[in-house]
């Protein structure tokens, strides 16, 4: 019997030559069971956060936009959990009528309904990497019957692929990446130095310390974010925090703070001083408020979880509220495209001309109204910035304008955010020139922004006081003892009990 050849990965090497590294014939195996078990586990999360989507869809109770969602904290593959969820999302219709149409989708998969919809289009349309699981088996074992009626579609529609069975409403047009350095833990310089080694990068000529990155710039996974040294914020909502425009030392609230972009970009206008009382009534959405705030390395948060309705403007612990930044729940239809909610099955466009009209748009501004005029009651406050992340009248203009009377009568009048920006208020009352408006086709979200300044602040900021500071009269009020003030403050809540009264409909 001739002897077994030799093993030649171990064979000495000659001399002067290196020896070639040892074949490892499982390296290749390893590596695809690993793609496998990330493909399965990702399945498992995309098809979690689609199940909260489709039936916070078929509700009209939205638990979360897709984006909240997948990255959230409890999501562990972010970036193939949220593709995943966008692409099942966009061949839903089609995917549908594969299962439906090749009768071997039983009543026994219902359970696991979203499980097998994200499969399906991972294994129909996507990487094809299956493994042991029942649901990847039962799409496994029905692929050909599966594809044999995706064809057959395609034939009834006329279409010669699958991207053709696609409704044009997935298609959405490219915006640039707005970036905000958080300057509480580094500098606007050091972040364009590592970000332009690979990408195009722009300092905005209006919001500080906000950056422009090319369209498609995925930025999730990087240090800078994950470390919170920069945050994924569209310039719109920096918009709004900047138009507060706090002093460092001051006493903010953050009247619906989650999920606390907008209150860490106080802290950071604030240099990390004065105080800031982040308010969030959503027990889930108050920790990813707290999660993002302990990410930025604010330390002058306080997160209550409360409704903001329910301080007590008159109690003493609110008496030095200079600023307040309220941003109440709205219909989002503002950031319907940043939210992906084209991809949703509701979406339709004769979804989003009935909405201004809608009851829950009619609710919602009733709401808007009551938190807008509870926000002006607050005695010491200086500035209130009113915003929404919503096209509709109803929650912009007309809830500013149906509280005005109440705001002059307690001091205050609209001052005017980045006057240089060219969209302003619909022309539906006088003074709606004050307002501010952005919109898709700035390349920004649909925002809105009220700025009401209390006069009296206003004109004493400009009094010299008597040691020839710049404080004025209004930090000598601001002295004036606090039971005093509070009951005189009582008395005018009072006297202003029929606007009120017109303002919230009872």
């Amino acid at each position: 019997m001739p002897p077994p050849p030799k093993n030649r990965s171990h064979a000495p090497a000659k001399a002067g030559q290196s020896r070639p590294p040892p074949r490892q014939p499982g390296r290749r195996m390893a590596s695809r069971d690993a793609g496998e078990r990330a493909a399965f586990f990702a399945r498992r999360e995309a098809a979690t956060v689609l199940r909260r989507v489709l039936r916070g869809d078929a509700s009209k109770r939205s638990g979360g936009s897709i984006k909240s969602l997948v990255f959230s904290p409890s999501v562990r593959n972010k970036r193939a959990t949220f593709a995943l969820v966008c692409q099942t999302l966009k061949y839903l219709p089609i995917l549908k009528e594969v299962l439906a149409s090749s009768g071997v989708f039983s009543s026994k998969w219902k359970k696991q309904e979203e499980l097998v919809y994200v499969t399906a289009y991972d294994i129909l349309f996507g990487q094809e990497i299956a493994v042991s699981g029942s649901v990847e088996e039962y799409i496994m074992l029905h692929k050909d019957t599966f594809r044999t009626a995706l064809q057959k579609i395609c034939v009834k529609r006329k279409v010669s692929n699958v991207e053709d069975l696609l409704s044009e409403k997935t298609t959405v047009k490219p915006k640039p990446r707005f970036v905000r350095v958080n300057t509480l833990k580094t500098t606007t310089g050091s972040v364009i130095e590592v970000l332009s080694k690979m990408h195009k990068v722009d300092k905005d000529d209006m919001v500080p310390d906000m950056l422009v990155l090319p369209p498609g710039t995925d930025m999730h996974k990087h240090p800078l974010v994950t470390d919170g040294k920069v945050f994924l914020q569209g310039k719109a909502s920096c918009m709004v925090a900047a138009a507060v425009s706090p002093k460092p030392g001051w006493k903010v609230i953050d009247a619906c703070a989650a999920p606390g972009n907008k209150t860490v970009h106080l802290a950071a206008l604030m240099n990390g001083e004065g105080s800031i009382i982040a308010c969030e009534l959503n027990k889930e959405r108050a920790k990813t408020l707290q999660h993002t705030v302990r990410r930025s390395g604010a330390n002058n948060i306080e997160t209550v979880i409360g409704d903001f309705l329910n301080i007590d403007s008159n109690d003493p612990s609110y008496a030095e509220v200079r600023a307040i930044l309220l941003d109440p729940s709205c219909s989002g239809s503002g950031i319907s495209t940043e939210r992906l909610d084209h991809l949703l099955p509701s979406h339709s466009i004769d979804d989003q001309d009935d909405a201004g009209s809608s009851a829950r748009i009619r609710k919602l501004s009733a709401f808007q109204r009551k938190a807008l005029s509870h926000a002006l009651s607050f005695p010491s406050v200086e500035r209130l910035v009113y915003s929404t992340c919503s096209i509709h009248q109803a929650e912009n203009e007309d809830v500013v304008s149906s509280v005005l009377p109440l705001a002059s009568s307690l001091g205050f009048e609209l001052a005017t955010p980045f006057p240089q920006w060219r969209r302003r208020g619909l022309p539906v009352f006088y003074g709606a020139e004050h307002l501010l408006r952005t919109d898709p086709e700035d390349d920004l979200e649909g925002f809105f922004i009220a700025l009401f300044v209390r006069k009296a602040a206003a004109a004493d900021a400009l009094e010299p006081s008597e040691d020839g500071g710049a404080l004025g009269r209004k930090r000598k009020r601001a002295c004036t003892t606090r039971s005093g003030g509070l009951r005189a403050f009582s008395s005018l809540r009072l006297s202003r009990m029929d606007v009120l009264c017109s303002i919230w409909g009872i």
